[in-house]
């Protein structure tokens, strides 16, 4: 299989490019043979706008079999443990419209600037359903925000009006990239922090990026394609 993993920051997926170092073989500087599949690492800076650029760039885009947006996240949800890894399946722009007098938020959708169904989006969302592959990965719902919440104010209307569990910076424009490419994608994120008033004291980092590159490198030890398993299945 070829193989995208998509980061924002190299230290995101670097315990991911040693191992892919040490035990797979490195055919130029960002391409690796490893388990039978070629692996492309791609590091694109933070933001939506990069991310998608980066993408629609890339060289080997249109032959991928697969693309993985790989990260740390903000949970809302108190109920998922620091250190978890999450198979986001559903991801909106969540700050693309207008702040109003009193504070609320009212995005482009509302205003009636876009259509909210019109391909890729169902309701002002990018959702992620035509997955070929299976991960036993806990789906949440996620939004993608240039500006990290930081006040209760802020995470409180948010909330409110899109009852995600995570947020993330890049997320919405790799789903909007890959959708309208028509490439088969999974964005996977470790959760390093609660979204709350900001306190960076609260952040568990490096478990996050341990628990995310475990996670990635225990899926591509194991990632078949759909027609290899069903090949597989013949024998039984």
């Amino acid at each position: 299989m070829k193989i995208a993993i998509i980061a924002s920051t190299s230290f995101e997926i670097d315990p991911l490019l040693q191992h892919l170092d040490a035990e797979g073989h490195k055919a130029s500087f960002f391409h690796y043979e490893y388990k039978g599949h070629e692996i492309y690492p791609l590091v694109t800076g933070i933001g939506a706008i990069k991310t998608a650029f980066a993408l629609a760039r890339f060289n080997e885009i249109t032959t991928l079999d697969l693309a993985i947006n790989a990260g740390v996240a903000g949970s809302y949800n108190r109920d998922l443990p620091l250190g978890t890894v999450v198979h986001v399946t559903s991801d909106r722009f969540a700050d693309l419209g207008v702040e109003e007098a009193d504070g609320s938020f009212t995005d482009v959708y509302d205003l009636e600037l876009e259509a909210k169904n019109k391909y890729p989006y169902t309701d002002g969302a990018l959702i992620n359903d035509g997955l070929k592959y299976s991960f036993d990965i806990k789906k949440v719902k996620a939004l993608t925000v240039n500006k990290v919440n930081g006040t209760q104010t802020s995470i409180d209307l948010i909330q409110s009006k899109y009852k995600a569990d995570i947020e993330t910076m890049e997320g919405a424009g790799f789903h909007y990239a890959c959708m309208n490419m028509d490439i088969q994608h999974v964005q996977l994120r470790a959760l390093s922090n609660y979204v709350e008033p900001r306190n960076r004291a609260g952040w568990q980092v490096e478990l996050a990026i341990d628990k995310l590159n475990q996670t990635i490198i225990e899926l591509l030890n194991n990632i078949e394609k759909p027609a290899e398993r069903n090949k597989a299945l013949d024998w039984l």
